[in-house]
């Protein structure tokens, strides 16, 4: 069972992402309806059964409850059929003594990784490596596109999962590699202000210049 609502081109960031009524590994799944009031991060791989994916699933496994502590879901999705993600799952739990916690969709029409953009040119029916993160409210908030012949970095992922939540509750920018940025390290970045008054009182804070300025998140 493969559902979607009608929509053209790849998700924008701050757009909500279509409905879509999927199998997955854990059954029948509506996303993001049965997720409401969570955060999703809904990933792609190339393939089962291949190596740089097996690695980043273990990953991805292994760091699930973290994920969890931030309100977040794992979801993940290759052109794959459910028996083929069923028989790999077991494999990695067999093998290499690693339970998947998380459903992974069976999308062996490739419709959702044709509507989200993660089918890469010259690359037959495999998926690149996606992510899209998702807010509570469905609005895609950050899609990251790995290549296929690159693994990639999961705990960036939970990152910039934390960094977003952060910065929508503290209404905040954060720097690069935040919490460990080269010159504010966990400081985070007050944004510019929008009047000239307002540059005064910016003066007064701590920071390099009235439109660079930074405080201790509390």
């Amino acid at each position: 069972m493969m559902e979607t609502t009608e929509k053209k081109g790849i998700p924008l960031l701050g757009e909500v992402m279509p409905n879509l009524e999927v199998q997955t590994t854990h059954g029948v799944k509506k996303i993001p309806g049965d997720y409401k009031g969570k955060w999703i991060v809904l990933f792609s791989h190339p393939a089962d059964f291949t190596p740089v994916c097996t690695t980043e699933f273990v990953a991805f496994a292994k760091r699930n409850d973290q994920f969890k502590k931030l309100n977040a879901e794992l979801i993940g999705l290759s052109i794959d059929q459910v028996f083929s993600h069923i028989k790999w799952v077991e494999w990695i739990k067999d093998n290499l003594k690693v339970d998947i916690p998380f459903p992974i969709i069976a999308d062996d029409m490739g419709s959702v990784a044709m509507q989200f953009g993660m089918v890469h040119p010259g690359k037959a029916t495999n998926t690149v490596r996606a992510v899209f993160i998702i807010d509570t409210e469905g609005k895609v908030r950050l899609m990251i596109y790995y290549p296929q012949e690159i693994g990639r970095q999961i705990d960036e992922v939970l990152r910039a999962l934390k960094a977003l939540q952060i910065s929508d509750d503290k209404k905040v920018a954060m720097p690069e590699n935040w919490p460990n940025n080269e010159l504010i390290g966990a400081k985070v970045i007050i944004p510019p202000p929008k009047d000239m008054a307002l540059i005064e009182e910016r003066k007064k804070e701590e920071g390099f210049d009235w439109w660079f300025k930074y405080k201790d998140l509390k």
